[in-house]
């Protein structure tokens, strides 16, 4: 008995000796420290009142209208107001981590006492740290060894913190620096990634499961120790029941956690998060492409990643969903044709939607073909005619389309270009020509005009950061009609801009400016180019454009005319053994260009079972190959039918009929016949009646209703006197002017031949002055 009564007494003259040391070294401490560390004693600016200034935040992207489409994070760091955190959500806080928080003056000797106490009496080593200790930890000790110096710099530093901050400064710092788990940084964060929803719309239960988690974010992870977690929660449930701030039995605190607990990773559906294509496009501009945000990559990465700026791009999160949602018209198969498809708008430049191929997933589909270069088929054409246009030449010019056609080949003069496969198409007007995609006429045409000067046009209509000369080489291949040059969806869709425009050419971008987290002190704003650049002429333009409408009117892509009967202009393009089909279209306020292709190679997309029978609409795949009349074409119909919707039907001139647009389309001259010299000769008729050059002329332009002076008879009926002309010779290699006359004569009194044939059988020839 006396030896229990004894040991009674040891055990409490050691609990109450334990007490008195630790109070006195708690009170002793942070003086003996300022008198070991006095000529330290000056105050510490810990922190500079308000603000976030040295917290980590993750930077966010906006769209044209202001709404998030996703963010740049080496962690998922979101910094909140204690204003916007829910005042059930630091009641929870308080209760469960530091009850006495409001009385104490950043180290609360009482809660050191009882730790003291239940250490001994568990076994267990601990902490009573407050809440201002706890931030102190997080931003200040993170690095340092758990020593007893440790403890002692802690108290310190809490004392003059809680000199330096309010009490609600102190809980902003608690809630915005510490780590959740799954990436989480911060409340806002974490009830994001665990409830997919704002703070400010947090529980208290809700609030309670985010403060418990604090601890040991691994260890309480709900999704893969589910047990443990939910114990966590009840435990953090029941402090705030006994705080007084929920009425609950245990009964019920067990269900209700059970209730509130998450069951997986999360994302806030208002505010994407996700990596896309154009995203990825921003950040490889703003960290590769320019010093906007800093002059080494180290400080840009900084900037970027943990900077919180407010990025404001050009996308259009609606017409994005409805790019998204458009090219899942292409069925998956077996050949791995994806879809790419850019929307750009055509008075300002701004990329409003961009699809890069299957959606991005890091290492597997980080390729963005929206931006990668291939070949371009027919759809280069529009080029070639905007240059002829410029150039002089008419849209009802007459030339030769027929199969086969050996052209030079300035590449290799020996081995002259020669197309065999394709239409075959008589002489007739060049919107014909485009209508149908005529290559044999094409081909001529942009040697007509002269290769080199093409390949200018291209440059000066789809000019932009990723296209110039020096970055990246368009050669002037004899094949250059029939897409040998590799461009991108960016470059095709910045030359329909150009057309659909009227000529004015606004260089395509991604990016509208940039703020500071405070979302008002300005980074960058782009310098805004309101006249864009004259890349042609408006009557050039609005010929161009003029033909074009021609092609989904009546020519390739005369399925898939827009709905509410839109005025709208295009090209299709097919590459040799369908390995690339696109689609070129604009309307006065949008051009959007969709490509369809297999990004390993140039896998032809012939007799692929997946595309039989595919249905849209009313119209139905019966074919198992991709052109650029099929599926790229019924993208853009789709895409551009979506975007269009509730803005007003417009056309390039206030009405079809309206006479400035119908002075900018009308020849101004009596039609000519083009030709290519060396290919194609000419004579002059000295007498008699030739027969017509063509019975192919554009509908509405008959024999009957050329001008009078270009009426061609459909006979000869007499014998035909002919003098050879000169043979003249091609554009000059080195001619950049734009306007320089092409190669063509008059289509009364003259005819072409095929120089290789010699004079037609029906002609005489004679020697003028002979």
């Amino acid at each position: 008995m006396r030896l229990a009564m004894w040991s009674l007494r040891l055990v409490v003259a050691v609990l109450l000796s334990s007490l008195l040391i630790t109070a006195l070294v708690v009170g002793m401490a942070p003086r003996v420290w300022g008198i070991l560390n006095a000529h330290e004693e000056t105050a510490i600016p810990l922190y500079q009142v308000g603000g976030f200034t040295g917290l980590a935040e993750r930077s966010v992207l906006f769209d044209d209208q202001g709404r998030q489409i996703g963010v740049f994070q080496a962690e998922n760091s979101q910094q909140t107001l204690i204003s916007e955190i829910p005042p059930q959500v630091v009641d929870a806080l308080l209760a469960i981590e530091d009850q006495n928080f409001r009385q104490h003056r950043g180290v609360d000797l009482r809660a050191v006492g009882r730790q003291v106490i239940s250490n001994i009496n568990d076994g267990a080593s601990g902490g009573a740290s407050t809440i201002t200790q706890q931030v102190v930890k997080n931003e200040l000790l993170a690095t340092l060894p758990r020593d007893g110096r440790y403890k002692l710099l802690q108290m310190r530093y809490a004392i003059l913190l809680e000199r330096e901050l309010t009490k609600d400064q102190i809980l902003e710092r608690w809630f915005n620096t510490n780590f959740y788990g799954y990436n989480a940084y911060g409340i806002k964060a974490a009830a994001e990634v665990y409830f997919g929803k704002d703070v400010k719309d947090l529980s208290i239960e809700e609030g309670a499961f985010l403060v418990g988690l604090v601890r040991a974010p691994s260890a309480y992870d709900p999704i893969n120790n589910r047990s443990l977690s939910l114990s966590r929660f009840v435990t953090a449930l029941t402090r705030v029941r006994d705080e007084g701030y929920i009425t609950l039995t245990d009964d019920e605190i067990i269900r209700r956690a059970a209730q509130f607990m998450p069951t997986g990773v999360r994302s806030r559906p208002d505010e994407p998060v996700q990596r896309t294509h154009f995203t990825e496009l921003v950040k490889d501009y703003l960290l590769n492409q320019t010093t906007i945000l800093g002059i080494t990559y180290q400080e840009r990465y900084a900037k970027l990643f943990r900077g919180g700026l407010r990025i404001y791009t050009t996308l259009d999160r609606d017409a994005q969903a409805s790019a998204d949602e458009a090219v899942q018209l292409l069925p998956d198969n077996s050949v791995n044709a994806q879809a790419a498809l850019v929307t750009i708008d055509n008075a300002t430049g701004a990329i409003r939607a961009m699809v890069g191929g299957k959606p991005f997933k890091a290492g597997e589909n980080e390729v963005n073909l929206a931006m990668r270069r291939r070949q371009t088929g027919s759809s280069v054409k529009m080029f070639i005619l905007a240059a002829a246009l410029e150039a002089g030449v008419e849209s009802d010019d007459l030339i030769d389309g027929k199969l086969p056609c050996l052209l030079p080949n300035p590449d290799n003069p020996t081995e002259p270009f020669e197309i065999k496969d394709g239409v075959s198409e008589p002489v007739g007007p060049l919107r014909r020509m485009t209508w149908l995609s005529i290559n044999c006429a094409y081909a001529k045409l942009s040697q007509i005009v002269g290769l080199n000067r093409v390949v200018d046009r291209i440059y000066q209509m789809s000019a932009s950061e990723w296209l110039t000369p020096e970055k990246y080489p368009v050669y002037p291949y004899a094949s250059l009609a029939t897409g040998a040059n590799e461009l991108s969806v960016v470059d095709m869709a910045a030359g329909a801009q150009t057309i659909a425009n009227l000529g004015v050419h606004h260089e395509p971008y991604l990016l509208e400016k940039i703020l500071e987290r405070d979302n008002s002190t300005l980074v960058w704003e782009r310098a805004v180019n309101v006249n864009g650049t004259e890349a042609l002429t408006t009557a050039t333009a609005a010929k161009t454009v003029d033909i074009m409408r021609g092609v989904v009117r009546s020519g390739t892509a005369r399925r898939t005319p827009l709905a509410d009967d839109r005025p709208a202009g295009g090209k299709t393009g097919t590459q040799a053994n369908n390995t690339n089909a696109w689609f070129v279209g604009f309307t006065p306020q949008y051009s959007t260009v969709v490509w369809v292709g297999d990004p390993r190679g140039y896998t032809p997309m012939r007799g692929v079972p997946e595309f039989r029978n595919q249905i849209v609409g009313t119209w139905k795949f019966a074919r198992n190959t991709v052109t650029g009349a099929t599926y790229p074409a019924h993208i853009w119909k789709l895409h551009m039918d979506k975007i269009h919707e509730g803005l007003e039907v417009t056309d390039w001139g206030t009405k079809r009929d309206d006479e400035a647009w119908k002075l900018l389309v009308t020849p101004q001259r009596p039609l000519a016949r083009l030709y290519l010299p060396g290919v194609e000769c000419v004579a002059q008729v000295i007498s008699g009646v030739p027969p017509a050059p063509s019975t192919t002329l554009a509908p509405g332009r008959t024999t009957t209703t050329l001008p009078a002076d270009q009426t061609v008879p459909t006979t000869a009926p007499g014998p035909v006197v002919v003098s050879v002309l000169p043979t003249s010779t091609t554009i000059d290699p080195t001619e950049k002017n734009p306007y320089a006359p092409v190669p063509s004569i008059p289509i009364v009194g003259h005819i072409v031949y095929d120089c290789d044939k010699g004079v037609p059988s029906w002609a005489q020839t004679t020697v003028v002055g002979g």
